[in-house]
């Protein structure tokens, strides 16, 4: 019952008379009721009580009574009981010496004949979280285990799992887990069963990193006695706890199909509660234990697609949003299964944004040969949506689904046709997604270029949609007749153009134009090369001096770099990497589906799980980030967000962004262009207005970069390959050798299902490779995702080599990624690494 804050209370604060006036006459009046007899006593007690729990509420300090409330705390009264709970539970952190005042009438209470008061009393006792009065909890906690009222069982089994939080020694002394356990399986009330399931779970968990025995007491867990026990009672439990059984269940590891149709058939009316939680728990289940069946998993996504449709049309848009966030990973990995019940994604008038924004993901994902019509006509729609982030989303959605080469010649029109709608952000939006669509199919050019000729730059005011027109402007240079003089207008207009991506693209445009129309371009390269080596933004002046000293060293090869032939681009840089999707899918029904990233990058390293590496091992990877000289700042910063990246990936990866956004930059190397100020020769040929193009030269462009390329011997074929039996590395260098070390090798191998079995235990497979000369740093994980650190030495030498190793034992699969200090013997190592993987669990 919640009580009503008196208006002197709500003014009062700690520091004023008022309050002091106020605690001292609750004071005087608790002790005149303390002990008292009186008919209307507990009336009297229930009020002041009241009194109390509302200066609190208002924050005014009222441990000064801590003493008369304990004196009053003798009563029969329930509501007064709590209240009194609730104080004492307030202050006693805050004023230990005062808690032990609590000790001795909470374990009174803990006796009591009501069930109700001897659960609340148990339930205070063990939120006391006062370190020094553990040695008063094991008692109470013992006799309420063994209680014959369910509700006292209940509360025991939660205040377990809160003395191992004060002090875990105390806990596993008094054999508490044991108690669990057997109370787990044998007691009759299901919330009991769910509770001491829950203590079990957090206990263990956390007691696996510092024992082995409570890594083998987890393996119980997953048994299939207990998952099996737990789901034919599921019926009777919450559903939360529902939650909690299914959520053990994805863990179990089934010894045959039998047993994975068994579990999905007691499970099968679960995909019909009305609860959200429970429907996506059973789902991850199904999946899961099917992610080794090929056939079944597919009609796993049929059964599960209409439960997941009837959620995102039930309830809170909320609900919708989280629901709809799994149905976009499902949507990811099986585009085809969802493909004819696109209307279903369609966007609804009342959807919030966010909806709207996931939904039009999902229409991009599922478009193909046989939709694509209804899904473009249906973004078209939303072009004009007054919310305007909806209408730039539609507008990237519509390109998407271009790029993906459904289509193309009628999206292309429909784009051509936006900007004719005369809307500033409109027009930004589909000149980025037409320049994008001429670099995969150059064979549009003649039809977009008709009508990108006719935007005016100065009706274009966002950067990146300006970028997009100048880009155009300098690669169709030849087929856009005033192209030169609205590069040269622009070129006027250099100091009043604040982004720097419109910029470099500026400066590009017009050397790419100047090698196609010399003549009309020369006056505006001049220019242009002065304002750039003059810009304070350090990548537009490298740009420049870099352009300027290429056309001095030779214009052929200058025009080489500026103008290589054209190629389409296949495929564009995906924003997310394979692997991380498959991490996500692991952690399915989480929090990291909402937020599209692993559980880890956005929690602490105390909620990661019992992982047994140091806090810099689990960021290898970060430190070769530092090593990237070639992308912008901003894509170092989007690369590095993705901690499972190596060095040479996020290289690649960088790579590939670079040649698939309009926003790729170069910054020269300081070795290479130099960085000193403008000689008298610069200067003569600025101002003259460049160089005329006229020499010849057939310098090649790797001696223009000083690499000296010669053509490569084909390789010797490899060594056979020996370990050192007892290879030395500590955990610091190991460290840095991963930070330094490129990737050599990005390999999925499968483990028998012996092995996957055998894993239940880690220290097997630890164990397993040390006979093999291959030895472990550092290792994590939980049930069924595994995480190792290998490295081995090779005999005779000082080349190490490193390995990341992620094993699956659902799907029986393991990552491998692997960096050497000898790169010639990575090969050979790989498959001495994988070769012993696979004997795993047969000896």
């Amino acid at each position: 019952m919640a009580p009503t804050v008196p208006s002197a209370a709500k003014s009062a604060s700690p520091s004023q008379p008022s309050g002091k006036s106020e605690v001292a006459d609750l004071k005087q009046q608790l002790r005149q009721l303390a002990g008292s007899r009186a008919p209307d006593a507990d009336d009297q007690r229930r009020d002041v009580f009241k009194r109390v729990i509302s200066c609190m509420t208002a924050g005014i300090d009222v441990s000064a009574a801590f003493g008369e409330m304990v004196l009053c705390s003798a009563t029969s009264d329930v509501v007064t009981k709590k209240m009194c709970y609730l104080y004492v539970g307030a202050h006693a952190r805050a004023h230990p010496d005062l808690a032990l005042l609590t000790i001795n009438f909470l374990q009174r209470d803990c006796r009591d004949q009501d069930p109700t008061i001897r659960g609340l009393a148990l339930r205070s006792l063990c939120s006391l979280r006062v370190p020094n009065l553990v040695e008063y909890l094991v008692t109470p906690l013992t006799t309420g285990l063994k209680d014959p009222s369910a509700y006292v069982r209940m509360i025991a089994a939660v205040g377990a799992a809160k003395l191992y939080h004060i002090s875990a020694t105390a806990c596993i002394d008094a054999d508490l887990p044991a108690s669990l356990k057997a109370l787990m399986l044998s007691d009759p009330d299901a919330q009991v069963v769910a509770n001491c399931l829950h203590a079990l779970q957090e206990i263990w968990t956390l007691e696996a990193a510092n024992s082995e025995a409570a890594a083998r007491e987890i393996e119980t867990l997953y048994s299939k006695p207990v998952v099996f026990y737990l789901l034919n009672k599921i019926k009777e439990f919450s559903e939360w706890a529902q939650c909690l059984v299914l959520e053990l269940a994805s863990k179990f590891l089934p010894s045959d199909n039998n047993e994975i149709f068994d579990i999905m058939n007691l499970l099968e009316d679960r995909l019909q509660h009305a609860n959200g939680a429970v429907v996506l728990s059973t789902i991850k289940v199904f999946l899961h234990l099917t992610m080794s069946m090929t056939d079944v998993h597919q009609q796993v996504y049929e059964r599960i697609k209409a439960p997941l449709l009837t959620l995102v049309g039930a309830g809170s848009p909320e609900q919708s949003y989280s629901v709809l966030c799994h149905l976009h990973l499902l949507v990811m990995r099986a585009p085809m299964l969802f493909s004819s019940d696109y209307k279903s994604f369609y966007c609804q008038y009342s959807d919030p944004s966010y909806v709207k924004k996931l939904k039009l993901e999902m229409l991009t994902a599922i478009a193909n040969e046989s939709n694509t019509y209804e899904i473009v006509t249906e973004l078209c729609e939303y072009a004009g949506n007054v919310d305007v982030p909806i209408a730039r989303e539609s507008i990237r959605a519509v390109g998407k689904i271009a790029l993906q080469q459904y289509d193309v010649n009628a999206i292309v029109d429909r784009l051509l046709q936006f900007l004719e709608m005369d809307k500033d952000y409109v027009t930004a939006e589909t000149l980025v997604l037409v320049k994008d669509l001429l670099r995969k199919y150059p064979q549009w050019s003649h039809d977009c270029i008709a009508v990108v000729g006719n935007i005016s730059s100065k009706n274009i005011q966002e950067p990146k949609g300006k970028a997009a027109l100048i880009w155009m402007l300098g690669e169709y240079s030849q087929d856009m007749h005033d192209a030169p003089y609205v590069l040269e207008s622009l070129v006027e207009n250099w100091d009043e153009e604040h982004s720097p991506e419109v910029r470099l693209h500026l400066l590009t445009a017009v050397m790419k134009c100047f090698f196609k129309r010399p003549p009309e371009t020369q006056k505006a390269l001049g220019a242009t090369l002065a304002a750039g080596l003059s810009d304070t933004h350090q990548d537009v002046h490298d740009r420049a001096l870099f352009y300027y000293r290429l056309l001095q060293y030779d214009p052929a090869v200058a025009e080489r770099v500026v103008n290589p032939p054209k190629q389409a681009v296949s495929v564009f840089a995906d924003t997310q990497s394979s692997e991380m999707k498959d991490r996500i899918f692991d952690e399915f029904n989480s929090l990291s589906v909402v937020y599209q990233k692993p559980s880890y990058m956005f929690t602490d390293k105390e909620h990661r799980g019992p992982f047994e590496y140091s806090e810099d091992l689990t960021n290898l990877a970060v430190g070769a980030e530092a090593q990237e000289n070639v992308i912008s700042a901003q894509r170092y910063q989007e690369n590095d967000n993705d901690l499972l990246l190596s060095t040479s990936d996020k290289e690649d990866n960088g790579t590939r962004a670079s040649n698939g956004s309009s926003t790729s930059t170069y910054n020269a190397p300081s070795d290479l262009i130099g960085l000193s100020s403008q000689t008298p020769a610069e200067t003569s040929l600025i101002s003259t207005g460049g160089p005329a193009y006229s020499s010849q030269s057939n310098f090649s462009l790797d001696d223009l970069l000083g690499l000296g390329v010669t053509e490569a011997p084909a390789p010797a074929p490899p060594p056979a390959l020996t370990l050192n039996s007892k290879p030395v590395l500590d955990p610091g260098t190991f460290q840095r050798k991963w930070g330094q070390l490129a990737l050599a090798l990005t390999q999925e191998c499968s483990l028998s299902p012996q092995g996957a079995a055998s894993l239940m235990n880690p220290q097997s497979l630890i164990r397993h490779m040390q006979s093999n000369h291959i030895q472990c740093i550092a290792s994590g994980g939980q049930p069924p995702n595994y995480k190792f650190f290998f490295y081995a030495q090779k005999d005779g030498a000082t080349a190490f080599f490193l390995v990341e190793c992620i094993v699956n034992t659902a799907s029986a699969k393991a990552q491998l990624k692997i960096k050497a200090d000898d790169g010639t013997a990575a090969e050979a190592f790989s498959t001495l690494f994988q070769s012993a993987l696979s004997k795993f669990g047969l000896s």
